[in-house]
């Protein structure tokens, strides 16, 4: 696993929010969308969902941010 993505991620996790983790990380917010999706697709499993406008993590991504 590529560990350079999980600072990323944990931004990512904490805010919900492509722009707000990418402003955390100073990062671009696709920069920050590829990070999740090549962690994504390196542990083989979804990380968040969209529900109605917003996101939500999945189960591995709640256990991933802890």
């Amino acid at each position: 696993m590529d560990l350079t993505l999980l600072p990323t991620f944990v931004a990512f996790a904490e805010t919900l929010s492509f722009t707000r983790a990418a402003e955390r990380v100073h990062l671009s917010q696709p920069a920050v969308h590829l990070h999740v999706k090549k962690l994504e697709e390196e542990l083989g499993v979804s990380l968040y969902r969209r529900v109605g406008r917003g996101l939500e993590l999945t189960r591995d991504g709640v256990s991933l941010s802890r």
